[in-house]
């Protein structure tokens, strides 16, 4: 059941959302009722897997490749932290791969703060969830959910890119040119420079919050303690 449900939810997003499937979707009934159908297929599709994540890591056949370490737990706490800091700013920045922000393409300074540093915060954020929860649980049920979720966040920020370009055209390519999907790449390469403070102190203040009250109530929340 666990299979299943991650299948359908990557599957959902990649074959659908990113895809040519999508453009028919939407040109038959419409972009409203497609987002509002999608977004409930998507919610009913995560809340399946994680309701599916209980059962299959309690069963007796969830065989265990390996355990959490002091290295991996450190390595953990510090990949959250740095996830956060790319999922809090990347929910609370106008970006124009967001989902009904393309206008955002039109402002001059469109391109700002953790724009500079990848057009796909959220994604990455994400993947760097995903990536530190795997180093400390190897088991089956545990690679199932957060392999998915690792797999999505990387594939996603391609099948996104494809689409904003089908849609916004050199609009996109101008965008596009000037950023990077891979964090730092375009800082490294020249065509961006790092300011800080356009992030927003407040945005990283939210994310140090998050995280340190994440790794509090962990145990409470999820039954299993972040910190040693």
């Amino acid at each position: 059941m666990l299979i299943v449900a991650a299948a359908a939810f990557v599957l959902l997003h990649l074959l659908v959302s990113g895809t040519r499937v999508r453009d028919a979707l939407t040109g038959a009934i419409g972009e409203g009722p497609y987002m509002g159908l999608f977004s409930l297929a998507s919610v009913a599709c995560l809340v399946w897997l994680i309701f599916a994540f209980g059962p299959a890591r309690t069963a007796s056949g969830n065989a265990v490749f390996w355990t959490v370490t002091p290295v991996t737990r450190d390595l953990q706490i510090v990949l959250q932290f740095v996830a956060l800091l790319l999922v809090v700013p990347g929910l609370t920045t106008p970006n124009p791969t967001s989902v009904r922000q393309q206008a955002v393409l039109e402002r001059p300074d469109a391109i700002r703060g953790m724009l500079r540093i990848t057009r796909h915060p959220f994604l990455w954020g994400v993947a760097l969830w995903a990536a530190g929860h795997l180093l400390v649980n190897g088991d089956v049920a545990a690679l199932i959910l957060f392999g998915s979720m690792f797999f999505l966040a990387l594939f996603g920020a391609a099948s996104i890119d494809a689409k904003r370009r089908r849609v916004l055209g050199e609009r996109w390519d101008a965008f596009a040119a000037q950023t990077s999907s891979i964090p730092f790449a375009a800082i490294a390469a020249g065509r961006q420079k790092l300011r800080l403070g356009e992030i927003g102190w407040w945005r990283i203040a939210l994310a140090i919050a998050i995280w340190a009250g994440l790794l509090f109530a962990h145990p409470y929340a999820f039954g299993v303690r972040a910190l040693p």
